[in-house]
């Protein structure tokens, strides 16, 4: 008496071997976009160094980089004008022993008013 039902053992067999190849070749298939990338460029030398800003402040006179400055007002437009071109805005403040500690206070108050970043204390020569 001849079975009027399909046998899919055969079928499961080959699609049990397909599904194997599919696990084993899918990693090795390489991935990724192929992509252009732009030329690099040689290193880009660093930007010269600056002198750094140094703030001397004196019994009766304030200097921005040796060169003297008349009064509190005027050291604020000097210091705009000197931080206004740089990055690097760090002022150092060098004050000798017999200035009062108020003075020096309002040239690094004045200093930070102008734009400073940061404000470094330096020891009298």
């Amino acid at each position: 008496m001849p079975v009027a039902a399909i046998n899919i053992t055969p079928l499961i067999d080959v699609m049990l071997v397909l599904l194997i190849l599919f696990m084993i070749l899918a990693p090795l298939k390489p991935r990724g976009l192929d992509a252009s990338l732009p030329e690099r460029p040689g290193p880009t030398p660093p930007p010269p160094p600056t002198d750094p800003i140094v703030l001397t402040v004196e019994d009766e006179t304030f200097s921005v980089n040796a060169s003297p400055v008349a009064d509190i007002h005027d050291l604020d437009e000097r210091l705009k004008e000197v931080l206004l071109s740089r990055s690097d805005r760090t002022v150092f403040v060098r004050a000798s022993g017999r200035v009062r500690y108020g003075r020096v206070v309002a040239a690094m108050d004045t200093a930070r008013g102008a734009g400073a970043d940061r404000i470094g204390i330096l020891g009298p020569r």
